[in-house]
């Protein structure tokens, strides 16, 4: 399965035409048509739908569309690592994190970095723990930036000097709101939106003991802006960590749990990891920063 083979498929499947790929593509039509026919013969599966004017995946092609869109990603940061000198960094670093106030450290480090090697690219992807693992272990992110508790064991990682704290996000006009913090009983009655990840589920778990099995949870997210959409409509509040989304304005706030329940928070990276040098630059950055903050206490 040849690199350009997949680069033809991804046309086609964008554009759900055979002529407007191959125009795309600059190649005839036959030979892009012959090419797909190749690959198909070479997986033993069916992967287009050929119906009028307009070309569809199957469920097998789809499989395989995600598949080479990660192929294709993986070889152009590879190829583009090789371009950069020792004296001239440039390239592209993916971070991927949940939503936390950490990632302004990690903001702060980039800053750092871009004014010595301002030709380095930052890509971020936001997702939960589950998928920010997911995408180190296929190469698609460098470093991962979680929320613990977090199952880190198969990563090398760096805890960070900076932890956050779980609270409930609710209206201003909610009648709790006037309370400076929320204790298991303040909670157990309120309609939650939750996070979906079975560890914070844990971790709530351990706070609250046995009121937690009463946690009346009316919905789920994975990242709370949307969420936070939902509480604003006075749909229930939302069971978070501080900082994420900003209340100053708005019909918004955010009360702590009491007791203080906290959670730290790490970077990690694929054990044995060849970085590309502008990764490599950002991880020495990094530990500069982490340093100096010691030193500072």
């Amino acid at each position: 399965m040849e690199l350009r083979v997949l680069r033809y498929f991804l046309a086609v499947a964008r554009e759900e035409s055979i002529s407007r790929a191959a125009e795309f593509l600059h190649l005839s039509q036959p030979t892009l048509s012959r090419q797909l026919m190749d690959l198909e013969e070479e997986l033993g599966r069916k992967l287009f739908v050929r119906g009028g004017r307009r070309m569809t995946l199957t469920e097998d092609g789809k499989f395989l569309r995600k598949r080479a869109q990660e192929i294709v990603a993986l070889a152009e940061r590879t190829k583009e690592a090789f371009r950069s000198t020792d004296e001239d960094v440039g390239g592209d670093i993916y971070i991927g994190g949940g939503e936390t106030r950490a990632m302004g450290l990690v903001a702060g480090t980039a800053r750092r970095l871009m004014a010595v090697h301002p030709h380095i690219s930052y890509h971020l992807y936001s997702g939960n723990a589950a998928d920010v693992m997911e995408r180190l272990d296929r190469g698609l992110v460098d470093f991962g930036v979680f929320i613990e508790p977090a199952d880190l064991a198969r990563y090398e990682y760096i805890r960070l000097p900076v932890s956050d704290v779980w609270g409930v996000l609710m209206r201003r006009d909610h009648p709790l709101a006037q309370k400076a913090s929320l204790m298991p009983e303040d909670i157990v009655s309120l309609p939650l939106f939750c996070s979906r990840q079975e560890l914070v589920a844990n971790e709530i778990a351990g706070w609250m003991g046995e009121s937690f099995e009463r946690l009346n949870v009316v919905g789920t997210y994975n990242l709370l802006y949307n969420a936070s959409l939902l509480v604003e409509e006075g749909m229930g509040c939302a069971l978070c960590l501080d900082g994420i989304i900003r209340c100053e304005g708005s019909p918004l706030c955010f009360r702590p749990l009491e007791p203080r329940l906290e959670v730290g928070l790490a970077v990690a990276w694929k054990k044995y990891q060849v970085f590309s040098r502008a990764a490599e630059c950002f991880l020495e950055e990094l530990q500069k920063v982490l340093k100096e903050r010691e030193e500072e206490r």
